[in-house]
């Protein structure tokens, strides 16, 4: 695999759109945001192009409110109580994803998640589907780190893994992750399967590979 060291030290992962299918509990939390206001709940697909920009891009497809608007911290702060009590509801890893954490743990691979969700939900998040225990590094956005696609992040994880950012391999969903890899000098694997955002070409991202489903993430265990 050209632009990757052959089996990879860590692969690290985003989180919603990446390794978890996310989007209908996000939804679940921006229709009850809709309830709230008396509007009637909008279909899985109208909110799934977003989902990996939480609550800005839900709640300007649910009600149509930017962050400059007078009523969005409130509705964002009932949009997040909502998503915390539910964030479990339906997401599960994508289809695919556990034979390849299965054949990375088997191969000696360490894998992680590196993601701008905050991560007083994203370690809820991972308990309730059984991964934190499986994760070598779980790094939300927390104060003190700047989001990607700053990849202060990334080097963070490096860090805790004492590892070199050439010896992982990052996978993401969104053009920010592949900038916050390029930036950090780490192999870049643009994820086809997940969120991509509205009308976004992701052959465009300048990843060093994308990949259409999970299972192609199997490449990574193959012999040095």
């Amino acid at each position: 695999m050209t632009g990757f060291p052959l089996r990879p030290r860590c692969v690290l992962f985003d989180l919603d759109g990446t390794l978890v299918d996310t989007a209908p509990d996000l939804a679940y939390a921006a229709n009850c945001v809709r309830d709230e206001a008396g509007l009637p709940p909008l279909p899985l697909e109208r909110y799934r192009p977003v989902a990996s920009a939480g609550a800005r891009g839900l709640l300007k497809v649910g009600l149509d409110l930017a962050p400059e608007h007078a009523d969005y911290p409130a509705r964002r702060e009932s949009f997040l109580r909502h998503y915390r009590d539910y964030l479990a509801r339906e997401s599960r890893l994508f289809p695919g994803m556990e034979p390849v954490l299965a054949a990375f743990e088997g191969s000696g691979i360490r894998w992680g998640v590196v993601t701008n969700k905050p991560q007083w939900l994203t370690d809820p998040l991972m308990q309730a589907l059984g991964l934190d225990r499986r994760a070598a590094v779980i790094l939300g956005a927390s104060d003190g780190l700047p989001p990607k696609p700053a990849p202060d992040s990334l080097f963070r994880a490096c860090e805790q893994l004492g590892v070199a950012p050439t010896d992982c391999a990052y996978v993401g969903d969104d053009l920010r992750d592949i900038v916050a890899a390029r930036a950090a000098a780490m192999p870049a694997i643009a994820a086809a399967w997940g969120y991509l955002g509205d009308g976004e070409a992701v052959e465009d991202w300048n990843a060093d590979h994308v990949f259409q489903a999970p299972g192609e993430l199997l490449q990574l265990c193959a012999p040095a």
